[in-house]
């Protein structure tokens, strides 16, 4: 399908109008429009049950209000990775039929290159072109495979910009995305510049309820899939050390600048103790198995669960 010029126009001026509205830079927004009609078109196919949505695109299902950008989609696929059939499958997404709205994405602008780091195959990278008018779309797909998912995924609908329909896609559970994010910061310690985790698992901890003993599940599968040990003493990512270093303040505020977030909102060491009061409990239950039930509240902290009366 081709988009009508006047659809694309108008998509194009009414984007233009809400980065405005938001305070949000225009080609940020229509990346993000970009990523939610083509999950739309994911949405639509036979491939849909094939991967479940991970990454920051989740916060947009979460919470309504703007998280953190992010320039490319996360998903978690099924089966072999071969690059060749994920070609296939995502030039066939890019030419599903649907209702107008105003994106063109190329079929054959579709390339795969596999993700590496070090000497560890991690997935394959999908690159495509997507436009609204003469806009250009570039979006990145990264896929990964073979990760445990605890809990199961739930369906979960990405809110649509616009008010086109909106996609309808399987998505990990805040508690998996919890206990990968943990994993990378035991699994790194002092090397970590991964300070979008840190910023996540903060903002999870303040705006969200959980549960002592699916945390602690999805904690423990997601180790155990990716053969870490769980230490007993409390992780080097989540000592005082590593939240005072200059190196890692200066990597948390360059984060937050890239990110466009208020750098005033919160420190990297506020940060840090406010995840090891989270994490550090659920993460000792994985390590021992005794799955005590507790509930954590949004912002903390952790509050033992009455006993049911007889």
């Amino acid at each position: 399908m081709t988009a009508s010029p006047n659809v694309a126009a108008s998509v194009k001026q009414r984007l233009l109008n809400l980065a405005k509205k938001r305070g949000v830079e225009f080609n940020r927004l229509l990346t993000r429009y970009g990523i939610e009609r083509l999950l739309y078109r994911l949405s639509r196919t036979c491939h849909e049950r094939q991967f479940v949505l991970k990454g920051a695109i989740l916060f947009q299902i979460w919470r309504p209000e703007p998280h953190r950008p992010t320039k490319d989609v996360d998903l978690l696929g099924s089966g072999t990775p071969d690059e060749t059939s994920l070609a296939k499958i995502f030039a066939e997404i890019c030419a599903v039929d649907v209702e107008d709205d105003g994106v063109d994405f190329a079929a054959d602008s579709v390339r795969t290159e596999p993700i590496r780091e070090g000497n560890s195959y991690l997935g394959v990278r999908i690159k495509l072109m997507g436009r609204i008018g003469v806009a250009r779309i570039p979006i990145q797909v990264d896929v990964g495979f073979g990760d445990s998912v605890v809990p199961a995924p739930q369906t979960a609908e990405l809110p649509a910009l616009l008010g086109h329909a909106p996609p309808r896609l399987r998505a990990y559970c805040r508690e998996t995305v919890v206990a990968e994010k943990l994993h990378a910061i035991v699994d790194l310690g002092f090397t970590n510049t991964r300070m979008k985790d840190y910023f996540d698992l903060w903002f999870l901890s303040v705006n969200f309820a959980f549960d002592s003993v699916t945390l602690a599940e999805a904690i423990a599968a997601t180790f155990d899939r990716r053969s870490t040990t769980i230490p007993d003493a409390l992780p080097t990512g989540l000592t005082d050390e590593f939240a005072n270093d200059s190196t890692k303040r200066a990597q948390w505020l360059g984060f937050l600048h890239r990110a466009g977030l208020q750098t005033e909102e919160i420190d990297l060491e506020k940060a840090v103790s406010v995840i090891g009061a989270f994490l550090v409990p659920p993460l000792a239950m994985a390590r021992t198995r005794d799955l005590r039930k507790l509930s954590w509240p949004p912002g903390g902290p952790w509050q033992t669960v009455p006993e049911p009366a007889q």
